[in-house]
C-alpha cells in the first residue's frame, strides 16, 4: 500500500499582444471571467465528524468522507449542501463528490493513503506515462453541476515525494495520480485553496465547461516531475486566475487528449482565460498544445525562474489546430525564452 498517495504540424495562429517587463498596473476595476459561475452559498451544512470522522494525521477517514458524500447526495437538499472540514489532519483515500455541493477546507491538511486504479481517458487511450490504466485522483467526480471546492486556505497535501521517487527510479506500474480531476462536469468553483505536493498534474478539468480556478495556491518543489497547476482539458469556457503556482511543471497548461486518441476523440479546450496567475517552475508559465486548442487568453502574468514564459506547441502526427491564442501583460524574470512556438515538440 501506497500512502497518499501524422497529418502535418498544426495550424497556428498567435496574435503575442504585448510582452513587455515592470510591474503590473492594476485598474481601478479589475477585469474578471469569474462572473461565469455564481458563488451559492448552502442552506444545509454536515461536518464530516458528523459522520465519524477523525482530523488526527494517523485515522484513516475515508469512510467518513464517502458516507458524508453519500448523505448529500441522497437527501438532495434545495440549494445544495455544504460538507465542513473542520481544523485538523484528515488522512484520506481516493473520494467522490457529487453534484449540488461544497467542501470547505477551514485549514490545515488533507491527506492520502491509497490509490485504487481506473481506466485510462477516452482522449488518451492510455495512461499519460504507461500503458493500461491509471491510479485514481484523491478528489474526484464524473458527470456533476454546481460543485464548489474553497474554505480558508486548507491544504490538499498529495505526499507527492513517494509518487516523483517511482518515477525517478523507473518503477512506476501506472500513471500517478493527480490531486483533482473532474470529468464530464459543469458549473465547478475551486477557490481558496492550497494543492501541496501532487503525485502528477494538481487541478484537471476534462471534458468540462464552466470551470473557474480563483485564489488558489499550487506548491511544489522544483524538482518535481510533472507536477502542472492547472490543465483544462478538452474542455470550454475555463477561468482562472488570482492564483500563484510554485511547481515542477508548467503553471498552466492547455490540453485536449493525446495523439490519434485526442483527435478521434474530438473535443477541444476553448475559451480558456487566465489573468493574474503568477509563479515559477522549469518549463513554462503558460503552454498550450500539443493537442486542438482555440480562443486562449491570457494577461497580467507575472513568470519567474522558469525555463519559457509562453509555450505554443506541437508535433508532426497530432494534427488538428491550435489558433487563436492572445497573451497580453507578461512580466518575466529569470527566465531562459520569453516565447517558444515549436512544431518538434516531442512527447511533452
Amino acid at each position: 500500500m501506497v500512502r497518499w498517495l501524422l497529418v502535418a504540424p498544426a495550424l497556428l495562429a498567435v496574435l503575442l499582444a504585448v510582452l513587455r517587463g515592470g510591474a503590473f498596473v492594476v485598474a481601478e476595476a479589475e477585469a474578471t471571467c469569474s462572473g461565469i459561475v455564481p458563488m451559492k452559498s448552502r442552506e444545509k451544512m454536515v461536518s464530516i465528524t458528523d459522520f465519524r470522522g477523525v482530523g488526527d494525521g494517523e485515522t484513516l477517514n475515508t469512510a467518513a468522507f464517502e458516507s458524508a458524500i453519500s448523505h448529500i447526495a441522497q437527501h438532495n437538499a434545495p440549494g445544495g449542501t455544504l460538507l465542513y472540514i473542520p481544523a485538523g489532519v484528515w488522512l484520506t483515500g481516493a473520494f467522490n463528490l457529487t453534484s449540488h455541493m461544497t467542501l470547505f477546507l477551514a485549514k490545515d491538511a488533507v491527506d492520502t493513503w491509497n490509490w485504487p486504479l481506473t481506466d485510462p481517458l477516452p482522449s488518451y487511450g492510455r495512461g499519460r506515462e504507461l500503458p493500461g490504466g491509471r491510479y485514481m485522483s484523491l478528489i474526484q467526480g464524473n458527470g456533476l453541476r454546481d460543485v464548489t471546492i474553497t474554505g480558508e486556505n486548507g491544504t490538499i497535501d498529495g505526499q507527492g515525494d513517494v509518487w516523483w521517487n517511482m518515477w525517478r527510479q523507473k518503477t512506476l506500474r501506472f500513471t500517478r495520480p493527480h490531486l483533482l480531476e473532474l470529468m464530464h462536469s459543469t458549473d465547478v468553483i475551486i477557490s481558496n485553496v492550497v494543492f501541496q505536493d501532487s503525485p502528477f498534474w494538481n487541478i484537471h478539468p476534462v471534458y468540462c465547461s464552466n470551470v473557474v480556478v480563483k485564489n488558489v495556491t499550487v506548491l511544489a518543489p522544483y524538482d518535481s516531475a510533472d507536477t502542472d497547476g492547472v490543465d483544462p482539458d478538452s474542455s470550454p469556457n475555463v477561468c482562472i486566475e488570482d492564483c500563484y503556482m510554485s511547481t515542477g511543471d508548467d503553471l498552466v497548461a492547455v490540453k485536449s487528449g493525446r495523439d490519434e486518441y485526442g483527435i478521434a476523440y474530438s473535443r477541444p479546450s476553448s475559451g480558456i482565460t487566465g489573468r493574474r496567475v503568477a509563479g515559477s517552475n522549469p518549463y513554462a508559465g503558460i503552454a498550450t498544445g500539443s493537442e486542438t486548442i482555440e480562443n486562449v487568453f491570457a494577461e497580467n502574468l507575472d513568470v519567474f525562474k522558469t525555463g519559457i514564459g509562453i509555450h505554443i506547441k506541437t508535433n508532426s502526427g497530432r494534427g488538428g489546430f491550435i489558433r487563436n491564442i492572445t497573451i497580453s501583460d507578461v512580466n518575466l524574470n529569470d527566465v531562459g525564452k520569453a516565447l517558444r512556438i515549436a512544431g518538434n515538440n516531442h512527447f511533452r
